[in-house]
């Protein structure tokens, strides 16, 4: 039987890299001392405010700031997941038409090597009831290239176990998922910085829902309290089995939680209810 302990870190993330910096070394600091090996950070985690990602993606901060991270994996002998960073390069070594960025999930493994990069793919450009009342991802993000023939490139192996990448909106698009589990995933993380609204409608059904059809573990991430004046997101970061079940989660303060996950769940649920070996479509 193969296990995986995980651990989700919910934060209230600022405009301010080196406070937010400073946060996630304590958090992470703490679920390492309590044995994770997988530890996930939200979305926007070095950096809430989408005017300062290319400002901060051209500086030379950000070299010290990814020199950090990569240092607390080392550190903790951890797969750290950055759970979005903004980067001015494509994949391919392009720039980003100026003033935009990409907004990345990164990977980083014990040994310190950036292992995996996700650029997200669907933008959250929508009017919502609350303070800030619309939102604009694609002002400041481009979003990443779709490749289903190589989706496999989005699933990284921690541990036996095959972990596959998405960011927040994400979440509402279930084909992503799908070709996820088909490529073979056993983990779905879904790292994010849902609002309030939205968060308190729909986010906990939506990860339950990608877990149950996909017959995968989901974690979801999320950023928590007042952002500034007008942001705040819902918090309420939690682990799902693969039949639905809330295993683990929090509410709306910051903080994190370890769990550890085994194959049984994964196994027998697959067996005895092959869903996925149905499909008409």
């Amino acid at each position: 039987m193969k296990s995986l302990r995980i651990a989700a870190i919910q934060l209230t993330s600022t405009a301010e890299w080196t406070e937010n910096l400073a946060m996630v070394k304590k958090w992470v600091g703490l679920a390492a001392q309590d044995g994770a090996r997988l530890v996930v950070l939200p979305e926007n985690v070095f950096l809430f405010s989408g005017k300062a990602m290319r400002s901060l993606a051209d500086s030379s901060a950000q070299i010290d700031l990814l020199e950090e991270v990569r240092q607390l994996a080392v550190r903790h002998a951890i797969y750290l997941v950055v759970g979005s960073h903004p980067l001015s390069e494509r994949p391919t070594g392009e720039n980003v038409p100026i003033n935009r960025v990409r907004q990345s999930c990164l990977v980083f493994s014990p040994a310190g090597e950036l292992v995996k990069r996700y650029d997200k793919i669907h933008l959250f450009d929508v009017a919502v009831s609350d303070k800030a009342g619309a939102y604009k991802e694609s002002t400041f993000i481009e979003p990443g290239d779709v490749d289903v023939t190589d989706i496999e490139s989005q699933i990284i192996d921690v541990d036996g176990f095959k972990v596959g990448l998405s960011i927040c909106y994400d979440v509402r698009f279930p084909e992503l998922y799908r070709v996820l589990s088909h490529a073979g995933a056993d983990v779905l993380l879904v790292p994010a910085a849902f609002t309030y609204v939205t968060g308190k409608m729909h986010w906990s059904i939506l990860l339950a829902a990608r877990a149950i059809e996909n017959q995968c573990f989901v974690l979801g991430v999320n950023q928590c309290g007042w952002h500034n004046k007008t942001r705040q997101t819902y918090g309420h970061s939690a682990l799902y089995s693969p039949t639905g079940e809330c295993l683990a989660g929090l509410e709306e303060e910051a903080g994190y939680f370890v769990y550890e996950i085994n194959d049984l769940p994964l196994s027998d649920c697959r067996e005895k209810m092959p869903c996925l070996s149905h499909r008409r479509i």
